[in-house]
């Protein structure tokens, strides 16, 4: 924080101010009878405050904070006697701070709750300073029911700091005191160079003031601040993420207006925006809380402030009717290499890798194999170098798909005949085309077989380049964040439909990965239209110019890394398959062995057996409608 300074213009104005009120002390000066008049006065002043202070004795703390509303949340904090609701006694407004190399917090002694959370080492696309909590976005209070019924929210109180060291930790103790031995505190416990700041809920002697029939209510509610370029992109990936007592991961929708969810067993509650969290752990575990997120994205826009709106709603148990619990809060990146230190609470699990093998692929091979490229490669070269090995790794993949391809090439004439002879007889036509493919040794399927086992592997990378905060802020080219959308042209006007699905700028990486996609469609359609004539298969034509356009708009306003991959990873497939082509492959020896393959005696499996009887009994009935 800057420290202020006094400039002359403060200086002389101070003086000027000093001056004028010296001269008018001397001006006010009382005469000798003012002075006896003044001292009569505040002797029945004194006698009127001793016969109050004997009435004050006969009435209870709680008796006199009856005369408050509290009901009314302004009346309650702007009372200022010795005295508090619910006997709760006052403390002075204000913040106290608690801070090490990487983490700034501000706690307020309204409510003894974090009030400013602000990352010391990042900014946002605007180069602001990082927020997770500013400005009143965010509130965490506890409501509990006092023994004659009445409802109490913390944020109304104030409690009374205390700042203290333990070894190398900075120790916030926040008590809400009934008396000195009375109380409820919240303390806070941060380290050196951590994000994790150990906190704690305890009472002392309010086993009197608070109803141990009804429990005590945790509220913690929090609107996302906007830290990315492309607000609909950032908030794709904001999420309230929570993790059960038995592991399982659990999210809230992310696009809908209102996701409201009851759960149970909750370990830990993470409101994720992107590449930042806020999140509440417990030691123990929460047995139920009301969960909800609201999405506050109507459309992209400069604008824009807040993604999501959060809210918990959490029964803490009561122990001999007071307090305990041990809990933390986290406020930092969302980084694998961050939150991977605290494996004890599992938080490396709110990141969202991907499910099943798609997650597992992304976490334990790409992400530290990328994160060991970019340590001594800059960030965009890592990315060509990473998608280069992995097309190599999978050009095997691609070699069974393109000869799949290639006897398909061979058998089209045979296709084509066949076609043209049962040309009114679908069943027919199957018939004689199954027989084909299977003389020839030649599965259709066995093109498709390669392609989806790259699956995985295309999936966990679409999930990578998102979640990577390595990628955060780094430059390539003209892209200045890999993380977000590398814009060459922008616009203020609102388009209809356009600035929807488009948005207001074009990207260059979607353009050039749509043209690779197109040209590698080309050479991969191009060889299989023959099979468009048969019955249930895709028009093949238009996938060709479909995949290119859904590239072009639906990535425009993605990660300018995921758009670089798919472009060099089309340039490469399409390098590979040239190769292949030209270089491994020979048609003509291809036709060759198929036409071996022909000769030879087939024997039918089970599954060929059976799809060959249920045509052939197919044929046969409807011969026999005919009859």
């Amino acid at each position: 924080m800057e420290e202020k300074k006094l400039d002359i213009n403060s200086i002389i104005g101070f003086v000027l101010i000093f001056g004028i009120l010296i001269f008018m002390f001397y001006q006010n000066q009382p005469t000798p009878e003012e002075l006896e008049a003044q001292k009569a006065e505040q002797e029945q002043i004194e006698a009127a405050a001793k016969q109050a202070e004997e009435a004050e004795t006969t009435t209870t703390p709680v008796q006199q904070a009856q005369t408050l509303d509290l009901n009314d949340s302004t009346a309650v904090a702007n009372y200022k006697g010795s005295v508090g609701a619910f006997g709760f006694t006052q403390a002075a407004e204000g913040t106290t701070k608690l801070e090490n190399e990487v983490l700034y917090l501000e706690v307020s002694n309204k409510g003894g709750q974090i009030v400013e959370a602000r990352m010391k080492n990042f900014v946002t696309y605007d180069s602001v300073p990082v927020y997770l909590v500013k400005d009143g976005n965010a509130s965490f209070a506890l409501n509990f029911s006092a023994n004659d019924n009445r409802v109490l929210n913390t944020a109304d109180l104030y409690f009374e700091p205390s700042l203290s060291n333990s070894g190398d930790n900075q120790v916030l103790s926040m008590k809400a005191k009934v008396a000195e031995n009375r109380f409820l505190e919240y303390r806070y416990e941060i380290k050196p160079n951590d994000y994790l700041v150990d906190f704690t809920i305890r009472s002392q002697g309010l086993n009197g003031v608070i109803n141990s029939s009804k429990p005590v209510t945790l509220d913690w509610d929090m609107k996302g601040i906007r830290h990315n370029k492309s607000v609909k992109y950032e908030n794709r990936y904001t999420r309230l993420t929570y993790n059960h007592e038995d592991g399982k991961i659990s999210k809230l929708s992310e696009s809908s207006d209102l996701d409201e969810e009851t759960e149970e067993d909750i370990k830990w509650l993470s409101y994720r925006q992107h590449f930042f969290s806020s999140i509440l752990a417990t030691k123990d575990h929460f047995k139920t809380a009301e969960l909800s997120s609201k999405n506050l994205v109507e459309e992209e826009g400069k604008d824009v402030m807040f993604t999501k709106a959060y809210s918990t709603k959490a029964p803490l148990e009561l122990q001999g009717g007071e307090l305990s619990q041990n809990m933390y809060w986290y406020y930092g990146p969302t980084d694998v290499k961050v939150l991977d230190n605290y494996k004890e609470l599992g938080l490396v699990d709110s990141i969202p890798f991907g499910w099943g093998i798609f997650g597992w692929i992304n976490r334990y091979v790409f992400t530290p194999f990328y994160d060991f490229l970019s340590s001594f490669l800059p960030f965009g070269i890592a990315i060509i170098v990473m998608t280069i090995l992995v097309r190599l790794a999978l050009s095997p993949v691609t070699y069974k798909s393109y000869l799949s391809q290639a006897k398909m090439k061979v058998l089209k004439p045979e296709i084509t005949e066949i076609n043209e002879k049962y040309k009114d007889n679908a069943m027919k036509k199957q018939q004689e085309t199954m027989k084909l493919y299977n003389k020839a040794g030649v599965s259709p399927m066995s093109g498709c077989i390669p392609a989806l086992l790259q699956l995985p592997i295309f999936y966990a990378l679409f999930m990578f380049f998102p979640t990577s905060f390595t990628l955060r802020q780094k430059s390539f080219l003209w892209a200045e964040d890999l993380s977000s959308y590398d814009s060459i042209f922008e616009w203020t006007t609102n388009i209809p439909v356009i600035s929807s699905f488009y948005g207001n700028h074009v990207s260059l990486f979607p353009i050039l990965a749509s043209i690779a996609i197109f040209f590698y469609m080309m050479m991969t359609t191009g060889q299989s239209m023959q099979m468009q004539q048969q019955p249930g298969m895709p028009n093949m034509k238009f996938i060709m110019y479909l995949s290119p356009l859904i590239m072009l708009i639906f990535f425009n306003n993605y990660a300018s890394g995921l758009s670089l991959y798919y472009f060099i990873s089309n340039l490469i497939t399409i390098f590979i398959m040239l190769a292949i082509k030209n270089y491994i492959l020979d048609e003509d020896k291809i036709h060759a062995q198929i036409q071996e393959n022909k000769k030879k005696p087939k024997k039918e499996n089970k599954f060929q057996r059976k799809m060959r009887e249920m045509m052939e009994q197919a044929e046969e009935q409807k011969k026999a409608g005919k009859r």
